[in-house]
């Protein structure tokens, strides 16, 4: 559902959400104050609308529900992803328009060791930052965190300035200084909810275990630290700036679920295949990366290439795909849609036309 605050606010609200009746619509938004299509108007325009979602949901990364994000409608950028922390934290408006702040104005304040020794964070100034969203109840996180402890080592012992800050989603103090206790890095204290809720909402946090990688500037990096501390063991790619083409592996498949991507298909497990493919595709990514990020927006899409193996497999299995190579495709899992072009040879300006039709909605989608 999308919501506009009144006209005097210079903010657009996107909400989704599930509401069973007219009824409920009608007494949802009498009490949320903003304007609502009721059932019978949603089921005449229910084609429009569902298109209309599904493309707000990938342009926005929305990967739950209930989602709110607050967007400038002057600029249509995005101005917080994590609207429901920011109700919670400020029911009464008064940080409005809740803006995001520079890392290092919302980290402000003492950061604590496992030993119970306490630095500022003015310490992290001129270094690599990795911020670390975890909880020892989540099992994913616990693997993560054994990995990260030896990934920080290496960095640290090559020379590089490179600190984490645990962000923790722990369910109580007792559990926190339990976790912690494994860690070798910093950690906000678990004491300061405040300060902990305006790291997730800074990041738009949907789901742990997540490693967010600054510079030393506060920039981000990568949102993917996760997939690069895995898939980089020895760290030798640190500080993981983003490739416009991946590999798709275990690790990183997870990203398949984040928005339409681009997935070429190769016939061979010889990487020297596989790097054709790449580069192939590359310098079309590269053209969609720069074109979105000249205006302050993530790219619309995704770029894999994909070898032959398990993982592989069981991708062609679950999206009903053809078992034919080279393959081009364009997945797009929320809206559980496929566009598939199957030709003999795939060429640059192949890849380009496809890229170009589905960008403006030219294509027709097959269902997964």
């Amino acid at each position: 559902m999308i919501h506009f605050l009144p006209s005097a606010l210079p903010s657009l609200v996107l909400c989704s959400d599930l509401i069973a009746s007219e009824r409920s619509i009608i007494h949802h938004g009498a009490v949320l104050a903003w304007s609502a299509l009721g059932r019978s108007q949603q089921t005449a325009l229910s084609g429009i609308f569902t298109c209309t979602k599904l493309k707000l949901w990938n342009k926005y990364r929305v990967s739950n529900i209930p989602s709110l994000i607050f967007i400038d409608a002057a600029t249509g950028k995005v101005v917080c992803r994590n609207g429901l922390l920011v109700i919670r934290d400020d029911p009464e408006g008064l940080e409005f328009p809740w803006g995001p702040k520079p890392f290092s104005e919302v980290v402000a304040g003492p950061l604590l060791r496992n030993n119970g020794q306490s630095v500022d964070s003015a310490t992290l100034e001129g270094s690599h930052v990795g911020v670390y969203f975890s909880a020892h109840w989540c099992p994913p996180c616990r693997s993560l965190t054994r990995v990260l402890v030896e990934s920080y080592r290496k960095i640290k012992e090559a020379g590089q300035k490179f600190e984490i800050v645990f962000v923790s989603a722990d369910r109580s103090e007792d559990s926190f200084k339990q976790y912690f206790s494994e860690m070798p890095w910093l950690a906000v204290p678990y004491s300061d909810e405040a300060r902990r809720s305006r790291l997730n909402r800074l990041y738009g946090i949907q789901g742990i275990p997540t490693l967010i990688v600054l510079d030393p500037k506060g920039e981000v990096i990568t949102r993917q630290g996760r997939v690069e501390v895995l898939n980089d063991m020895e760290c030798r790619e640190f500080p993981w700036h983003p490739k416009p083409v991946l590999e798709l592996t275990d690790s990183n498949a997870v990203q398949l679920n984040e928005g339409p991507c681009l997935v070429l298909f190769v016939d061979s497990e010889d990487d020297g295949e596989s790097e054709a493919a790449k580069q192939l595709i590359q310098p079309i990514a590269e053209k969609i990366i720069a074109k979105y990020k000249a205006k302050d927006e993530e790219a619309p899409l995704l770029f894999f290439v994909a070898g032959e193996d398990d993982m592989t497999d069981s991708l062609r299995d679950y999206t009903n795909l053809p078992e034919a190579a080279p393959l081009l495709t364009i997945l797009d899992m929320s809206a559980r849609a496929k566009y598939v072009m199957d030709v003999e040879e795939i060429t640059p300006e192949i890849v380009e036309a496809f890229v170009s039709d589905f960008l403006a909605d030219k294509l027709k989608p097959e269902p997964i």
